[in-house]
């Protein structure tokens, strides 16, 4: 029989080939699904893979996608390597949209040019006092991040609407929950007329070169990270484990808040029930495959952005449901976590002598 047994030293090979591995089960299953489904594998393989990257205009709606995960993921890879299980990043990025939308139906037609930036700000401010709640809770009452942050996806979403439903419903929109739209001051400049690529792209690539050398060029970086790994280390080299707890927590939802507040300012351009998205929750896998590294994050959101917009196609011209999005995802996670398993341990042959 076969048993799984602990490693000398964890595979280096594997370290690197397991998300890879990973995906070409998630192809595989994936191939696998589309005929059972009666579909072609083929066409099902190619709106996954092809179409989202076939022109400029598919590649400027997989950045609108790609660049909120970025964001979440960078801040949820600090909370993950301060062994810090920040969960409800979707609350945060929802709080983070529901600011800067407050600022943004503030803009009059003589705003200036600093009402986007006020704008972006809010968001990113609206996801740290989201985040601060886990933070003050988990601190004072030990309770758990798991729960707290995730209970409080809940509470957002019953906040937004409360706000569309409510005092923020725009007074001519047709009885329709939705905020006023958004004038142009108040709203993200796209990079090329006629796409709604934006410079949230930029925004993204600045925040991954500066989130790499946080963790790997700073003091600051290297004691979340050992306090992460090793909590007794940690205390014994007099690393404030209360300091761990904010920084990494208050970046995850600024990070979250930031990206809530490019996507209401950018494509949507008014605040919906609609605003969840899942990125919270799917930035969680991003992150993971990613191998917790700002770099590699860059690579898995964009696999995940094809996820995305290939679900939103095969619904479309396949007539697939659009929740094969989440089962793709769903593969791609249970993959990765049963290649990871072999990071550490091998599969030996036992004789049942």
């Amino acid at each position: 029989m076969f048993k799984l047994e602990p490693r000398s030293a964890p595979s280096k090979v594997l370290t690197f080939a397991s998300p890879l591995i990973a995906l070409a089960i998630t192809v595989i299953v994936g191939v696998i699904l589309f005929v059972a489904l009666g579909k072609d594998p083929v066409a099902g393989l190619k709106v996954f893979f092809v179409e989202p990257l076939k022109s400029g205009y598919a590649l400027s709606e997989l950045s609108l996608k790609a660049t909120p995960l970025v964001l979440i993921a960078l801040g949820l890879s600090v909370c993950f390597r301060a062994n810090l299980w920040n969960i409800g990043a979707e609350g945060q990025f929802i709080l983070g949209a529901i600011c800067a939308g407050g600022v943004a139906m503030q803009a009059t037609p003589e705003s200036g040019p600093l009402l986007m930036p006020a704008v972006l700000a809010a968001g990113a401010l609206g996801g740290m006092a989201w985040a601060a709640i886990v933070a003050l809770l988990r601190d004072r009452f030990n309770a758990s991040e798991i729960l707290v942050s995730l209970m409080l996806v809940y509470v957002a979403e019953m906040l937004l609407s409360y706000l569309v439903y409510g005092p923020w419903k725009d007074p001519n929109g047709y009885n329709f929950p939705q905020t006023i739209t958004f004038l142009d001051a108040a709203r993200v400049p796209k990079l090329v007329q006629g796409w709604r690529m934006n410079i949230g792209l930029f925004i993204a690539a600045v925040a991954v070169v500066g989130f790499a050398v946080f963790l790997y060029r700073t003091f600051a970086g290297f004691q979340l990270q050992v306090g992460g790994l090793a909590p007794a280390a940690a205390r014994y080299a007099g690393f404030s484990s209360r300091k761990a707890l904010w920084t990494a927590l208050l970046l995850s939802g600024g990070m979250a808040g930031l990206a809530g507040a490019l996507d209401v300012a950018g494509p949507q351009g008014q605040l919906t029930p609609y605003v969840p998205l899942g990125y919270g929750f799917a930035a969680i896998i991003v992150a993971f495959v990613g191998r917790l590294n700002p770099f590699g994050i860059v690579f898995s959101a964009v696999l995940m952005s094809m996820f995305y917009i290939g679900g939103e196609l095969a619904q479309s011209r396949l007539g697939l449901p659009k929740a094969l999005t989440g089962v793709f995802q769903g593969l791609l996670l249970f993959a990765l976590l049963a290649c990871d398993t072999f990071i550490h341990q091998r599969l030996r042959w036992v004789s049942k002598k």
